[in-house]
């Protein structure tokens, strides 16, 4: 569904709580370009209000009655795709659950307020959340479907000091998927960054790990980098990559969000060119806004090589054009390129 020129998005809020419907409508009133156009106790409902209200976003809870989340978002995928942002608990559980919903077509996921999370943290990440979606394709990363086999490993090369460094938000759990189960046991040491809040990367890092053919883990603080080992930086937690001597380690510290966002690509991408340099290659998927934009430059100028994920593959085409315009990505690939081309790149450092 096409966003209308000039009109505030569409959003339809469907959640079986009163007290979150209305927190999230009057998180969202200061907003000049969002409109809640009507909330929906249950799927049931929000069946009806799609129709008749023809909004541009959902946001979806995934607990409900009559039907959950996942199942209604599986059905509305299938005969009527659009924009949907997965609302979920801040537990183990909902992480899961939240990655599900993903891997159904959901292309965003937040945090409920409450507990230590609070309205006031949640909104304007909501509102951004809302704005990515607004832009994004839904089906843009199931749309080119392969086999699941690795890239051939390169061979006879020394990956000791070497690291791949991978920046994603929008769209970017089932990127940075693709991509990581494209690689092959012998990868170099890989940190990642990608939007999502506690928990979740927690989940997402499980998830990884099972299918992946090297480990996958969140990354705590002062965790070693080295081949054949992927660290995910924690929600709400910036990651660095740090040098000490022959050894590359992870620190992960809390500090201001840089722009809007904690962990930040920008963040590891910097500590990255600083601590590995030429020896380092950089990534940047899909996403919304500009994160990773400036550390990709300042990888390229440190000598590393860069990749930037192309237009056509990007559920949302945000981040890696903000890199590209501003000069940090060297060689732009479809999605299901970005794992060869990563090897390609390892062979030449």
């Amino acid at each position: 569904m096409a966003l209308r020129s000039g009109q505030p998005i569409r959003v339809l809020i469907v959640d079986d709580s009163a007290v979150v419907r209305q927190v999230l409508s009057k998180s969202l009133a200061s907003q000049p370009d969002i409109e809640v156009v009507g909330t929906a106790t249950d799927p049931y409902v929000a069946r009806d209000k799609i129709v008749q209200l023809e909004p541009d976003v959902i946001t979806l809870d995934i607990e409900m009655p009559r039907m959950d989340g996942i199942t209604f978002l599986k059905k509305l995928m299938q005969h009527r795709p659009m924009p949907v942002i997965i609302l979920s608990s801040l537990t183990q559980k909902g992480g899961r659950m939240a990655l599900e919903a993903i891997e159904a077509g959901a292309v965003e996921v937040l945090c409920k307020p409450g507990g230590s999370f609070t309205v006031g943290e949640m909104a304007e990440q909501l509102a951004e959340k809302i704005r990515a979606a607004a832009r994004a394709r839904p089906s843009a990363i199931s749309a080119t479907p392969r086999a699941s086999s690795p890239v051939a490993a390169a061979t006879n090369i020394d990956l000791t000091q070497k690291i791949v460094a991978i920046g994603a938000s929008t769209g970017g759990t089932e990127a940075i998927k693709e991509v990581l189960t494209h690689l092959p046991a012998t990868v170099p040491g890989i940190v990642v960054v990608q939007h999502m809040p506690p928990r979740f990367t927690t989940a997402f890092a499980g998830r990884l790990d099972g299918l992946c053919p090297f480990e996958v883990r969140e990354a705590e603080d002062n965790d070693s980098v080295y081949p054949g080992r992927c660290l995910i930086a924690p929600g709400n937690f910036h990651m660095m990559l740090r040098r000490s001597g022959a050894r590359y380690y992870a620190e992960v510290k809390t500090g201001p969000m840089v722009h809007h966002q904690r962990p930040s690509v920008d963040v590891l991408f910097r500590s990255v060119a600083k601590a590995a340099g030429k020896n380092a290659v950089g990534v940047i998927l899909t996403g919304m806004g500009a994160d990773g934009a400036e550390g990709l430059v300042l990888m390229r100028q440190a000598g590393s090589p860069t990749i930037g994920q192309d237009e056509a593959s990007c559920v949302v085409y945000g981040m890696p054009k903000a890199a590209f315009e501003a000069g940090g990505v060297a060689k732009v690939v479809s999605l299901t390129d970005v794992a060869s081309e990563i090897m390609r790149q390892v062979a030449t450092l």
